[in-house]
């Protein structure tokens, strides 16, 4: 039997506002956000959903900007058969969510106390994380370059399209830092030249050559400093290749070059 108390203990019950549909699997929501409940871009939060035999609590970076202050927005994938997105889809504007009052995640561009260059690279719902840096004008005043790379499968996977080309083009403050938005796909074949995005892992592309003449930015340990987030494979092999070029991970105590999230 639930503790009632202790649930209200640990966390707010908030009410869905919205649910956008990218395609039949990708999905944006939003819930109301307790006047209490604070995080830094790039963090994330442990939602519950109630079943018949309890709560389901999982994992979903915030999307929206911190400052956004009666809203709390998350970008999500469902899963066949997963406990947590099965209750997911069938929620509808009003129903309750569970927000834990703590949010977790360490991957924040605070981390990096120099550098020239965000790159923040990520496959499939990774990129969550920098949807909500993006939103950010504070993130917008630390680097002199953006590189928000993104690494799908087709390309009806590429969510916040819109979105991103408009803060390309109109920051959410007065900047003079640069957004670039580099997308590959992985299955879909990119046989033209013409076409807005490259074709092949962000491992390859590194190794390539392409990923930097995109950005027309080289990936340097003294300039850049760098985002991983999703797959846990090509976090595994950026590791790998940042290790290289003479860069490592961001502790507690050391500065360094990158910081990684792994998504499952």
């Amino acid at each position: 039997m639930l503790n009632e108390e202790y649930i209200a203990g640990k966390a707010t019950t908030e009410s869905i506002t919205s649910i956008k549909w990218w395609n039949d699997k990708l999905l944006t929501f939003t819930a109301t956000r307790s006047p209490t409940y604070a995080f830094a871009a790039g963090q994330y939060a442990r939602l519950g959903l109630r079943d018949e035999s309890g709560i389901i609590w999982r994992a979903y970076s915030m999307t929206s900007a911190p400052e956004q202050s009666d809203t709390l927005e998350f970008y999500g994938i469902l899963v066949t058969n997963g406990l947590f997105t099965t209750r997911l889809k069938a929620l509808k504007i009003g129903d309750p969510i569970l927000v834990e009052k703590q949010c977790y995640g360490f991957m924040t561009p605070d981390r990096f106390t120099d550098g020239d260059d965000l790159w923040m690279l990520s496959t499939g719902t990774g990129i969550g994380p920098y949807i909500s840096m993006l939103r950010d004008p504070g993130v917008w005043g630390r680097f002199r370059n953006l590189v928000l790379v993104h690494c799908v499968r087709h390309v009806d996977e590429f969510a916040y399209s819109a979105e991103l080309e408009s803060l390309r083009l109109a920051p959410p403050v007065a900047s003079s830092a640069r957004l670039q938005i580099i997308r590959t796909v992985t299955r879909d074949v990119n046989g033209e030249k013409s076409t807005p995005y490259l074709s092949g892992r962000i491992t390859s592309l590194l190794e390539s050559g392409d990923l930097e003449k995109a950005a027309g930015l080289p990936l340097s340990e003294s300039a850049s400093r760098v985002m991983l987030c999703g797959n846990p494979e090509m976090i595994e092999d950026m590791r790998r290749l940042l290790h290289q070029r003479g860069m490592r991970p961001v502790r507690r105590a050391l500065p360094g070059q990158f910081v990684t999230e792994n998504y499952w």
